[in-house]
């Protein structure tokens, strides 16, 4: 059974439809905040390929195995959206409406619902109907290209720019905002139309500012936060690894250079013909230390340095460990929920939902006697894949 009283959205009732990418995650982070999440699985999978037991993205949720291209999955499904408060899907446009749960059916049987729909193009333009990927997604919107050395190819930033920031964090806004609206007096359901273009040119809003006013160049490597500063960048140490640096207002740069040990030798910072001088010093005197040493040297300061850590070192750092930033659940450490609440905090309640597993307690605790019909075939396990009808 779902527990209550954990998270501000204990109390609301979420019907996801499974899909992979930014569905998925935006729905996982409803359930981090305490919404009683109800994953409609498919007979076959919808995901990558990845063990059930491992995908964090389903965690804190519940799963019932539907097959949607059925006449009764469909009027399971709307069983559930009746008593729902949120749904979410991922499908490319027009597919909820010709498996029959599309908006015009859902809120029909429920004038309140939030209908939140999350591709990657969007429900309308010319290339709507097409596949895509975070890649394609964050080029096109001009992201990607401000990303990456000056005399080199765009670097990837896997797939957290598109699906998850300008994806993922935007259709949960959206999902709220129009919530609020709902219950409100003579509030009604709508749809929410979260196309992963649209958040993540949104999120590029202050650079477009910048570039407007004359403080932004059109290309990579050139500006003041893409690495075209000496004293905003990466810089390797002498056993390989990496130092971030983000000493840009002056009083930070002054501590820098003194705890990196250039400050009577540096050109000064003002001087941009100097700048390849200094980046140049700068980068031959982190050369000879480790980056465990430099950590050490920079540890507490302000010269905003830190070291560049990967995903299995990233919890043990004592100020993420110190906050509780990672934590351990079903023998496996993932991100903790995010943000922090001070009354209605959110966990980890749940491990990630096995297809189908929940069908007998979703059906008496949202009292949707439908759900106990014959179940669908089992689905696939965990090395195979179904074919990509949705956004991410």
């Amino acid at each position: 059974m779902a527990e209550p009283g954990n998270g501000p959205l204990s109390g609301v009732r979420v019907v996801e439809l499974a899909g992979i990418g930014p569905g998925p995650f935006a729905a996982m982070l409803l359930a981090d905040l305490g919404a009683d999440v109800v994953r409609v699985d498919r007979p076959g999978g919808a995901g990558l390929g990845i063990d059930p037991a491992y995908d964090v993205t389903n965690r804190n949720k519940r799963s019932v195995l539907v097959d949607l291209k059925s006449p009764d999955g469909v009027a399971q499904v709307l069983e559930l959206v009746e008593r729902a408060d949120v749904l979410v899907e991922g499908y490319r446009p027009g597919v909820a409406e010709r498996l029959g749960v599309g908006p015009e059916e859902c809120l029909a049987r429920n004038p309140r619902l939030v209908y939140g729909r999350m591709t990657g193009w969007g429900q309308r333009g010319p290339l709507a109907d097409t596949a895509g990927h975070d890649i394609g997604y964050i080029a096109i919107t001009g992201a990607l290209g401000m990303i990456g050395p000056p005399n080199g190819p765009p670097a990837i930033p896997a797939n957290l720019l598109g699906d998850y920031a300008g994806g993922s964090l935007y259709l949960v806004i959206g999902v709220l905002a129009a919530l609020q609206h709902a219950r409100a007096d003579g509030g009604k359901g709508q749809v929410v139309d979260a196309a992963i273009v649209d958040g993540t040119a949104h999120l590029t809003g202050m650079i477009h500012g910048m570039l407007a006013a004359g403080g932004w160049q059109d290309r990579r490597g050139a500006n003041l936060l893409d690495g075209g500063t000496p004293f905003y960048g990466t810089y390797e140490t002498a056993d390989g690894g990496y130092m971030a640096v983000g000493a840009l207002e002056k009083r930070f740069y002054g501590e820098f250079v003194r705890l990196l040990g250039i400050e009577e030798e540096a050109p000064g910072r003002d001087d941009l013909a100097a700048w390849g001088e200094l980046r140049t010093a700068i980068a031959a005197r982190f050369r000879t230390r480790t980056r465990e040493e430099w950590t050490a040297v920079f540890e507490k300061s302000d010269a905003c340095v830190a070291p560049v850590l990967s995903l299995r070192e990233a919890p043990r750092h004592p100020h993420l460990a110190a906050r509780g930033t990672f934590v351990e659940h079903g023998g496996m450490t993932q991100p903790a929920p995010a943000p922090r609440f001070s009354h209605t905090p959110g966990a980890v309640r749940r491990p990630p939902a096995r297809p189908g597993a929940d069908t007998e307690e979703i059906a008496r605790d949202w009292q949707a006697p439908g759900l106990l019909a014959p179940s669908p075939a089992t689905p696939a396990g965990p090395g195979r894949t179904a074919q990509k009808d949705t956004a991410g």
